[in-house]
């Protein structure tokens, strides 16, 4: 035999699949390697897309496996970045053992061997250009590229409307307890009404068409691939949200009521007075709004004009607002009245003093984490 030369083959790995494994390791989400490659060809791989930091005894075999007791896996799994030479039935205990360990699990295959493992983790994945019928069938999500690329892509997604959901929250209901508190204490207390009905149908018509609405189509904030991933048993409410509900619905309270009053004892009518409260309300909300487009940093780390559809609801509500206090047809409707220019500078203080105390309420927990 004559030797005529060596030929060698390498498949190496995606260059977003580096970045993505990075992002989501910043993400504290822990990507491990499950194989049926060779030890050293899957330290290689692990090594080179930053898995572990050894290129040479980053895994552990499936004979390394076969030997240990369902409680030393749980350890092993929990610590080890890459297995080789894993059968089916030790893919199906790694994700098991992982559970154990209170991890939530996700699961990418593409073969008949893939699908008991598939199955058992809380998000099975499957490649849908090499996957088989059984890895699909098994798998509660396919994806269409074969990328991991776009795992990463639809976690920070799905982050980004977790969070912008919660944006929604943390605006409407303060707003909605403000409106109820103001109605609350002036029965309790035996007082005239600052706002009517009417006027608070009218206040939650125009809010949820002109402002409730922009906060969903909010951009992600910088830094959200950079969060520990939330406990799935994590309420949506969480105790620091609450605190700040009510703190903007005391503060919408005390400067609707302080309006009111303040303009009837200047000798205002009543309509004027109650035109002023609600529109101490909508204005509050407004610049709330922008306290909402981030749940911890100013809007100004986050852009100013960065969403486009806050500048034009404002713009909407304010024009309404101007109709709602000076239109004709308006006051016939909604029993309002014109104000002078002194309400309107007293309006926007203490709504400019609600979006400070905010602020200032989300630096002073920046700064306690």
């Amino acid at each position: 035999m004559t030797f005529l030369g060596l030929q060698g083959i390498i498949d190496p790995p995606r260059e977003e699949a580096i970045a993505a494994v990075r992002t989501c390791q910043n993400a504290g989400i822990k990507v491990k390697m499950i194989t049926g490659d060779h030890a050293l060809t899957a330290s290689a791989i692990a090594c080179q897309i930053g898995l572990a930091e050894s290129c040479e005894t980053a895994a552990i075999t499936g004979r390394q496996l076969a030997e240990l007791t369902d409680d030393e896996l749980i350890e092993v799994a929990d610590r080890t970045p890459v297995f080789a030479r894993v059968s089916p039935e030790q893919k199906l205990r790694l994700v098991e053992a992982l559970q154990a360990r209170g991890h939530i699990v996700a699961m990418t295959g593409d073969g008949v061997n893939d699908g008991p493992a598939l199955k058992q983790a809380d998000i099975g994945i499957a490649m849908g250009i090499t996957g088989t019928d059984v890895a699909k069938e098994a798998a509660d999500m396919v994806l269409t590229d074969d990328n991991f690329a776009t795992i990463e892509a639809a976690v920070e997604e799905g982050r980004g409307v977790f969070d912008n959901l919660t944006k929604i929250i943390a605006w409407t209901l303060p707003t909605n307890l403000g409106e109820g508190l103001v109605i609350l204490v002036a029965l309790l207390f035996g007082l005239t009404l600052p706002i009517l009905p009417i006027q608070i149908l009218w206040i939650n018509m125009a809010t949820v068409a002109a402002l409730g609405l922009v906060l969903a189509v909010e951009l992600k904030e910088p830094d959200i691939m950079r969060r520990p991933p939330r406990r799935p048993d994590a309420p949506i409410l969480t105790r620091e949200l609450l605190l700040r509900i009510g703190l903007v619905g005391v503060l919408m309270l005390f400067a609707a009521l302080f309006v009111f009053e303040y303009e009837l004892w200047t000798g205002d009518s009543i309509a004027q007075a109650r035109t002023a409260a609600v529109n101490a309300i909508v204005f509050i909300e407004i610049f709330y709004l922008f306290n909402c487009r981030s749940l911890s940093q100013s809007m100004f780390q986050i852009g100013l004009f960065s969403n486009r559809w806050v500048v034009i609801g404002v713009g909407a509500m304010i024009v309404l607002q101007l109709l709602f206090t000076y239109a004709p047809f308006m006051h016939t409707l909604f029993h309002s009245a014109p104000i002078g220019l002194e309400v309107w500078l007293n309006i926007l203080g203490l709504s400019f003093a609600t979006y400070l105390i905010v602020e200032i309420e989300k630096w002073w927990r920046r700064r306690a984490n």
